[in-house]
């Protein structure tokens, strides 16, 4: 591992893409403790932590968000939107190519198309930041948060829009700029930046609460009074055994595939034959990525919220309808039986959902019998569609019931051991899978980059560029 990464710095154009990264992800994180002007940082940052620790509509929404913007929603600063408004664009662009016949030719126009697509979502990404900025400004404005003198100014209100703005528009270039002359992708590099800063935070918290921190030295270094600490030994090695296995289990899903066969036909010009080549079809376990579990948790906020809402409205009516929203608000709260339950079947739906969106088993076919290819023991055309389909629908099966494992076991360990949201996030949930697949990516891409000019990668392997590579699992 060592002598990979100092092969990495021996490649001019692979280290100067690496520090060219590195060097844009520093940009960002200085970005983080730009403040906008005429908001009381240390109100807000009290208020962020004081809702996260209640639970509130509010808290969930900002942990929700707090995964796409690195926490900055808790300082107000010219990042604090993050990249997710660019996200959201992408998403929603994305959808449209299935639903409007236009967009979907522009993509399959080539390069030119796709670069019109790009320009929209730009567009798109400026309006969404501008609404979410008002939005955020007219809730910390009711809240007390900006200063009196600020709050009645319009120029105040154009100047923290704008600023907000910008920055996420910033942050997409830093993203594109990333992808064209770093390595690996621009977006979610920024995404996991974000996520993998609040590490600290979390092994901070470990330290302080569990028996570790008792130990003379180390509570010394870290000023941790001398008492009965929160969690116990065991405790402890359980929460590090369980971050191991997800860990190892989020890799190993991320990149297992089911291959499908795939047997070239013959082709004999004049006394030469060509084709008959046997291959693969890859077909990937969790096709749907992290997108099932972001569309899931952003869903699962309203129920909570509209709940709380009508039972709050009913209280001191008494009768059996004030009952009833005492008992859903009660029980559609992060971490109950009842939101675990809808949260699971949220993301099978989606799961479902944005496989459908993705894969389309008729292009598929279309694409094999026209390159000359079949699959053993299928007709070509809507009999091998059929069987695409039908296999997709096996393995999302599998890839959905992996990713509520992935999704709940956060909110079980956090209730379980009463442990902070920022330590149980690591073991589960959209931001560990982001942070593996990005890692992956990442990866892959530098150990080409190595076995192309014949040096050892990180997977192992001699100087010749031979030994293993990742490789798909079978499911």
């Amino acid at each position: 591992m060592l002598n990979a990464l100092m092969n990495c710095f021996k490649i001019p154009d692979l280290r100067k893409k690496l520090l060219f990264t590195i060097g844009m992800l520093v940009v960002y994180r200085i970005g983080y403790w730009v403040p906008v002007p005429g908001i009381d940082q240390q109100i807000l940052k009290d208020f962020f932590e004081q809702e996260t620790s209640d639970g509130s509509a509010f808290g969930r929404v900002a942990q929700f968000v707090s995964i796409f913007s690195g926490g900055t929603l808790g300082q107000s600063t010219i990042f604090g939107m993050g990249i997710m408004p660019y996200i959201s664009a992408a998403i929603i662009f994305q959808l449209l190519q299935s639903a409007v016949p236009a967009i979907k030719k522009l993509q399959e126009e080539g390069p030119s198309g796709r670069q019109k697509i790009q320009e929209w979502t730009r567009y798109a990404t400026i309006g969404l930041c501008i609404v979410q900025a008002f939005g955020w400004l007219t809730f910390i404005t009711s809240s007390g948060i900006v200063y009196e003198a600020y709050a009645g100014n319009p120029m105040w209100w154009v100047m923290a829009i704008t600023a907000m703005t910008a920055g996420t528009v910033f942050l997409m270039w830093l993203g594109e700029q990333i992808d064209k002359y770093g390595i690996g992708n621009g977006v979610s590099l920024i995404i996991t930046a974000g996520i993998l800063a609040q590490m600290p935070g979390a092994f901070l918290w470990l330290v302080q609460n569990s028996p570790v921190g008792q130990i003379g030295f180390i509570g010394s270094l870290f000023g941790i009074p001398q008492g009965d600490p929160n969690l116990t030994w065991m405790q402890l090695l359980l929460l590090l055994g369980a971050f191991v296995g997800v860990v190892a289990g989020a890799v190993l899903i991320t990149v297992a595939q089911r291959r499908i066969p795939v047997q070239q036909a013959k082709h004999t010009r004049g006394r030469r034959v060509f084709g008959g080549q046997r291959s693969y079809l890859p077909l990937r376990v969790n096709h749907g990525g992290v997108m099932p579990i972001i569309f899931a948790s952003s869903i699962m906020i309203f129920p909570s919220v509209v709940f709380g809402a009508l039972a709050q409205q009913s209280q001191g009516e008494g009768g059996w309808w004030s009952g009833l929203m005492q008992f859903l608000g009660d029980n559609f709260v992060m971490g109950q039986y009842p939101y675990i339950l809808l949260y699971i079947g949220m993301v099978y739906f989606f799961s479902y959902f944005w496989t459908t969106v993705q894969f389309n088993p008729e292009d598929m076919s279309k694409q094999l019998r026209d390159s000359g290819s079949f699959i053993p023991g299928l007709r070509p055309g809507p009999r091998t569609a059929e069987y695409l389909e039908t296999v997709m629908e096996r393995i999302t099966y599998v890839g959905a019931g992996f990713l509520s494992v992935i999704a709940v076991i956060p909110m079980v360990v956090q209730y379980s051991f009463d442990v902070d949201f920022m330590v149980a996030s690591f073991l589960g949930g959209t931001g560990l899978l982001i942070v593996v697949s990005v890692g992956l990516d990442l990866i892959q891409r530098i150990e080409a980059n190595l076995l192309m000019r014949n040096y050892a990668g990180f997977l192992g392997g001699n100087d010749q560029g031979k030994g293993p590579r990742i490789r798909g699992t079978r499911s």
